[in-house]
């Protein structure tokens, strides 16, 4: 992929590491279990979005450390959503809330 030298990836060597080096970003979780939908959640730009697999999700303590749990509303019935699909709704709307998209794309949608 030609546009992977603009991504900064950080692999942290365990949870306890990633804990440390959250320096006060809150961490927000994306979980089926979460009663607070993210169309109504207000972003920051330090935040955090954690998404667990599409089978488990994340663990119990996991789950717990997060400072909140969002939940994407669905029709009744339906189990749930395509990971990647869910992390770009998400962050998209997130991007949207603190300014994060490119300018010119920001100055298009002013038009």
């Amino acid at each position: 992929m030609d546009y992977l030298p603009q991504a900064e990836i950080v692999r942290h060597a365990s949870w306890a590491a990633f804990r440390a080096a959250r320096e006060g970003a809150r961490l927000l979780l994306l979980t089926t279990k979460a009663a607070e939908p993210y169309t109504g959640y207000a972003f920051q730009p330090a935040d955090i979005l954690l998404l667990g697999r599409e089978s488990a999700g994340v663990p119990e303590d996991v789950h717990n450390t997060a400072d909140a749990r969002l939940l994407i509303p669905m029709q009744p019935g339906l189990r749930s959503l395509n990971v990647a699909l869910s992390a770009a709704m998400v962050l998209g709307e997130a991007l949207r809330q603190t300014s994060g998209f490119p300018l010119a794309i920001v100055a298009h949608e002013r038009v």
